[in-house]
């Protein structure tokens, strides 16, 4: 018997049903990825997030514009739920500081949906915040990101004062001192209005740490179909300056 039939006779399917098992398996494979393919390449929730970065930072600054002279538009929940229960394709990424006096949402008038929201005391681009900016621009095709910094930010504070004191503080928080640290050690060398100045530091080395992210968000930037910048909060009028922009 030669190797062939014996093979055949050992699993016992003679060789044209096993035939048939492998197309219709092929058949199988390629309606599922007709299928996977029909997923990625269905519409857009919100069609109107699908923006140039320069358009989708102009939007951002026309909804704070709204915020700071209390002009919010009315957004529909019940609708914008139903809308984005399949997917999401928000115009920007924000990475802010988790200070509960700080929400995106708010400060720049938008629905849900529109945003791709990163917070942590600091407002600094660890692994996991980095990780999850090239999630929203790699899969979501988010074009901008904003690293949001605000007046008066507890954790910069925290880190001049560990820094002055040559003092950690208490629990997980040095953590949070360190990745902050460079940035502070900049602003003290400047002396002036140290605090404002750390905190104009801390969002300008992140930005710069955002856009040096190889391989994803580098080669947006470079591609043109990303845009990172920069932003102060005023906690007393709710404006949002820009800074390191480019």
């Amino acid at each position: 018997m030669c190797d062939s039939c014996s093979e055949s006779a050992h699993d016992g399917n003679p060789p044209s049903r096993r035939s048939a098992m492998l197309l219709a398996a092929s058949a199988l494979s390629l309606v599922f990825a007709d299928r996977a393919i029909a997923k990625e390449h269905k519409a857009p929730p919100k069609p109107q997030n699908v923006l140039s970065p320069d358009a989708a930072l102009k939007r951002l600054m026309q909804g704070n514009a709204r915020y700071v002279d209390g002009v919010t538009r009315r957004h529909d929940f019940k609708h914008e739920r139903e809308a984005l229960a399949g997917g999401q394709n928000p115009f920007a990424a924000v990475l802010s500081c988790a200070d509960s006096r700080i929400a995106p949402e708010y400060a720049f008038d938008t629905g849900r949906g529109d945003l791709f929201v990163c917070r942590v005391a600091g407002n600094f681009a660890g692994t996991e915040t980095i990780a999850s900016m090239e999630y929203a621009v790699a899969v979501l095709n988010t074009p901008l990101i904003l690293v949001l910094g605000h007046d008066a930010c507890g954790a910069v504070d925290a880190t001049l004062k560990a820094i002055k004191d040559d003092k950690p503080p208490p629990g997980h928080i040095p953590s949070l001192v360190d990745a902050i640290a460079p940035s502070a050690k900049a602003a003290m060398q400047q002396g002036g209005e140290v605090l404002d100045k750390a905190i104009r530091q801390n969002v300008i080395d992140n930005v710069a740490k955002l856009k040096a992210a190889a391989p994803i968000l580098n080669a947006a930037v470079e591609q043109g179909k990303l845009k990172i910048a920069g932003g102060i909060y005023r906690l007393s009028t709710g404006t949002v300056d820009l800074i390191a922009q480019g």
